[in-house]
């Protein structure tokens, strides 16, 4: 029983993080350093040895976590992805999505929450995280909601279930991390991205048409054509982001990772020299953020690196993934059992752990069953979407209802049918592969 003491250390401090609310990068290390502690003094080890020598727990840890930050390309794509979106929302280059795709969809029943839905599929396309969409689109679009007379709850549910299209459809921060954990192609995985996407956005927009012919919401008149034509042309060059990064991408042209640097400086040029609403002191704010952000996801990611080391020294791995092998059969059952898995860890766990530490363990085991690896890749990534807004830990829950001051159990009361629209959804891309894998097929990226 001794000899499973770290590791009963390790997960007790793992959990303990999420029950006490702990910052996720910080408690994840705590926990690798705990284990590491333990392990050596089992081992016979001196308390300096063990901490600081060139096999103690901390040289383990920072060896661990420096490697997966410094020695992946790919990771430099993050970065970039959240620095263009930084600029996009400080930029108001919100507004003019918002604004366009009003004018596109806003004179149908219930037509703000149909834009809502238009606006992240296109904000997605810049941006690839349900966070930014949440934070940067959500309060405008559910300040337009609530001035129109629809329900708090229902513009809160909405905006938090349209937000998770963007980290789908490309280009995409969870994708670009599952391609560093599995050696995934980051452009077979954002065409792939493209279907389920916007599958996702025409099937919340048919709830919507429901919902708003039940509860009367408004719709506008349609807008006039000079002066929308004028809008339009004026909010051009912030609609030319996701064309500008799709195009470079799948032409060749540019690696993901060099689109998300592309998209960083145009976003930036359009922002100050365009339209002249980004100053100093918004870009110095826009680069504070973005040094948070990114410096979160590092440790995080260095972090996974410590505890995949971890779950092999332990081999948790090997006997989950046997554990699974042996309960699955066949793939279709096994993606079954990872939808549930990744859904009840959703309830309560970030998104990005669950990432981090479940893809190492689930992928040799769907690699085994014959399953594709883009395939799986989006079916992870779209569950997870699913996770940031179910109760009781769904992050765009809080920051719809945080930023609309809408008490949470409004939002929680509506947030239920737009999750089964979203399951069905996932359901579809579960079991029919060639949703997600016939466009990177006619693209020869597989």
């Amino acid at each position: 029983m001794i000899e499973y003491l770290p590791l009963i250390a390790f997960l007790t401090v793992f959990i303990l993080i999420f029950v006490l609310r702990m910052p996720i990068p910080t408690g994840m290390i705590a926990a690798c350093l705990t284990y590491f502690i333990l392990d050596g003094l089992l081992s016979g080890k001196g308390l300096g040895a063990m901490l600081i020598g060139s096999s103690g727990s901390l040289h383990l840890v920072a060896q661990k976590t420096i490697e997966q930050i410094f020695t992946n390309g790919t990771l430099i794509a993050v970065p970039l992805f959240i620095f263009a979106a930084n600029i996009m929302n400080a930029g108001k280059i919100t507004e003019y999505v918002f604004g366009v795709c009003k004018g596109l969809v806003g004179r149908f029943h219930g037509g703000l929450a149909h834009v809502n839905v238009l606006a992240s599929l296109v904000f997605s396309g810049m941006t690839g995280s349900a966070v930014a969409d949440a934070s940067g689109l959500g309060k405008m679009e559910i300040d337009a909601m609530r001035a129109e007379g629809y329900d708090d709850g229902f513009s809160c549910a909405i905006t938090a279930a349209s937000a998770t299209i963007g980290p789908i459809f490309p280009p995409s921060i969870p994708m670009v991390i599952y391609a560093m954990l599995t050696n995934a192609s980051v452009g077979a995985l954002f065409m792939a991205g493209m279907v389920p996407g916007v599958l996702l956005a025409l099937a919340l927009c048919v709830y919507i048409f429901f919902v708003a012919r039940k509860r009367n919401y408004p719709k506008d008149a349609p807008p006039k054509l000079g002066p929308y034509l004028r809008y339009l042309l004026r909010a051009l060059p912030a609609m030319l982001t996701p064309v500008i990064l799709l195009v470079g991408i799948y032409t060749g042209v540019m690696t993901p990772t060099e689109a998300g640097a592309i998209a960083g400086l145009y976003a930036l040029v359009v922002a100050v020299l365009g339209y002249r609403v980004l100053k100093w002191d918004g870009l110095k704010q826009v680069l504070i953020d973005t040094v948070k952000s990114t410096g979160s996801v590092s440790i995080m990611v260095g972090a996974a690196s410590a505890i995949s080391f971890i779950f092999a020294k332990e081999q948790i791995g090997t006997m989950l993934g046997s554990w699974l092998l042996t309960v699955a059969g066949n793939k279709y059952v096994f993606l079954l059992l990872v939808n549930l898995i990744i859904l009840v860890l959703g309830m309560f766990v970030d998104t990005s752990v669950i990432q981090l530490v479940m893809i190492p363990i689930l992928w040799p085991v769907a690699n085994a069953l014959g399953i594709n690896i883009i395939h799986f890749g989006l079916v992870i990534v779209f569950n997870m979407m699913v996770g940031l807004s179910t109760p009781p830990f769904g992050m765009c829950l809080f920051i719809t209802s945080g930023i609309s001051n809408t008490p949470l159990k409004e939002v929680v009361r509506e947030i239920w049918w737009p999750i089964v629209v979203m399951l069905i959804v996932l359901l579809i891309i579960t079991f029919v592969p060639e949703v997600v894998l016939f466009l990177p097929r006619m693209f020869g990226m597989i």
